[in-house]
């Protein structure tokens, strides 16, 4: 009785709601990500020019906006700026990893591996000496069954070093949601999200000079795919940002959930991508596997 009278004060609390709102919305708009990067992928555009080309978009936004009305938020001391820093360049990597496995990949099937963050995020915040519990193993079991079924299970011959790329990016995006957790616990996140976010420009920009390949031709559409993908950018991270300050990492790693909803039916109706039986339970395998963290999140508080 005490935890349901907790639960349901937890869901009176105004900032609660209001974080899971802004989580919300930032999910619908990373739902289109995938689907907006195959639309640019038919139209020419490469990966890594893909990841620079849409965050320098996302960060040209925001700085006008913030110049237009959020001045005072900018203020920001060395230390939080290095912070912001450190996450933003984990995010960049985690970007180039997530473009690089989406370009071998089926939008649907990159969005359930992506998923996979949520339980990187788990793992991350138990890793500090608790002790590896048998539901943890568990949960891990499932997951590679899941992620096998996944991608071996499909009518084309599966692409492994796609799907290890997209484990890769969900990985440092679970990593990036755990620090900026802890960033967000001393930096507002209006005043954290350009920084957070030109960092993440600055390392994918860099690794697109590093190719040393000339810039690929694009078509008008593909350029407007690429706009389109940094405006979602650029309001997803302020949404995903505010909700992580009031929520925590693990909390919003799953109302991110969403996410899988809002990709795989635009992938379905956009794109016309269709998965085999085997790869429907296997994504089913999957999200249980991370639903289950809330129900070990329970077992630790009880022995807690």
């Amino acid at each position: 009785m005490p935890g349901r009278a907790q639960k349901q004060q937890s869901w009176s609390n105004p900032e609660r709601v209001r974080g899971v709102r802004n989580t919300a919305l930032a999910s619908f708009f990373l739902g289109w990500a995938p689907i907006l990067g195959k639309l640019a992928y038919g139209q020419g555009v490469t990966p890594f020019t893909l990841a620079a080309a849409r965050t320098l978009v996302a960060v040209i936004l925001l700085w006008v906006g913030y110049g237009l009305f959020w001045r005072a938020y900018l203020r920001v001391t060395w230390r939080e700026l290095a912070g912001c820093i450190a996450v933003g360049a984990v995010n960049g990597i985690g970007s180039l990893l997530y473009y690089s496995g989406l370009s071998r990949l089926d939008a649907s099937l990159a969005s359930f591996l992506n998923t996979l963050y949520l339980l990187w995020v788990v793992l991350f915040l138990t890793a500090s000496g608790q002790p590896v519990r048998l539901l943890t193993l568990a949960r891990l079991a499932l997951a590679m069954g899941g992620v096998y079924l996944l991608t071996g299970t499909g009518v084309e011959k599966p692409d492994w070093l796609g799907a290890m790329l997209m484990m890769a990016s969900a990985a440092t995006y679970g990593w990036h949601l755990v620090m900026g957790q802890w960033v967000l616990a001393d930096v507002p996140s209006r005043t954290a999200t350009p920084y957070i976010l030109t960092a993440m420009a600055v390392t994918v920009g860099i690794a697109r000079v590093l190719q040393r390949v000339a810039l690929e031709t694009i078509s008008l559409a593909g350029w407007g795919a690429v706009v389109v993908l940094g405006i979602t950018t650029a309001l997803s991270r302020i949404l995903m940002f505010a909700g992580l300050q009031r929520l925590g990492g693990i909390e919003a790693a799953l109302v991110s959930l969403l996410e899988l909803l809002i990709a795989l039916g635009l992938a379905f109706f956009l794109l016309g991508e269709r998965l085999t039986l085997l790869q429907w339970i296997g994504g089913g395998v999957l999200v249980i596997s991370i639903f289950l963290g809330e129900w070990e999140e329970d077992v630790k508080g009880a022995a807690g």
